[in-house]
């Protein structure tokens, strides 16, 4: 698909705190507007970038939500990770200059594009924007090593627990309920992030309901006992 060629102005835009870099001078704010020149639509299911595929771009989303997946030895597909507005992905590129995974619009999207070879250039005579990258890669693998803590000792209703509570505060921190979800992603893709069969999802979900500590319709999630699930992760909360 063919990037679309509307400006972008990053000084005008309501999550620039949340994907750029903080307390930017005017000049700054204007030569980093010049740096992401592009937005792309990408369309429910479609995908952004593919395993393989020649790493170029970062890319900040602007709206909706992605999945990252990898196919795993036996052929299947091994959700990643979930990411929404205001986050940035395409970092498993850099590397070796070519993309790892796939990367898929869970719901129609968009997305800023961002030329690696300009942030470069830009981040040696910004700091700040220098920074800011490191502190979105040191992120991404924080982001791996609780992944991994959560596949390796948790039991499913503590894996459930952490993944909503996670889901929830980020949306929070983009201006969503602290306590409502729309999961854009089905049962079997949480079941894929998480290390669980799409039953046990469905049963541990099940649980939840019946204990009081959520309410679900449909792919509508009510978070009424926030604590509950704190305390399954950590029984001292």
């Amino acid at each position: 698909m063919t990037p679309q060629t509307i400006k972008v102005a990053c000084s005008n835009c309501n999550l620039r705190e949340l994907c750029m870099p903080v307390g930017l001078n005017p000049e700054e704010l204007a030569r980093i507007d010049d740096l992401v020149a592009t937005r792309r639509k990408v369309k429910r299911r479609e995908t952004l970038f593919r395993n393989g595929e020649r790493f170029t771009s970062l890319y900040a989303i602007r709206t909706g939500v992605f999945k990252t997946r990898v196919a795993s030895e036996d052929g299947r597909d091994q959700v990643t990770g979930f990411q929404m507005a205001g986050e940035i992905i395409g970092l498993d590129g850099i590397v070796n200059d070519h993309h790892t995974c796939d990367a898929v619009a869970l719901e129609d999207a968009e997305v800023c594009v961002m030329p690696f070879d300009r942030i470069e250039e830009l981040s040696r005579e910004v700091t700040s924007l220098q920074r800011h990258v490191h502190q979105i890669m040191s992120r991404e693998i924080v982001r791996e090593h609780g992944v991994m803590l959560l596949l390796g000792s948790m039991r499913a209703d503590e894996r459930l627990a952490a993944f909503l509570l996670n889901l929830v505060e980020r949306l929070y921190a983009r201006g969503f309920s602290k306590s409502e979800l729309m999961l854009r992603m089905t049962r079997e893709e949480i079941g894929s992030y998480l290390g669980l069969k799409l039953e046990t999802v469905s049963r541990t979900l099940s649980k939840f309901v019946e204990d009081r500590i959520v309410e679900v319709d449909m792919r509508h999630v009510r978070i009424l006992d926030a604590d509950a699930l704190r305390r399954m992760i950590n029984p001292t909360v």
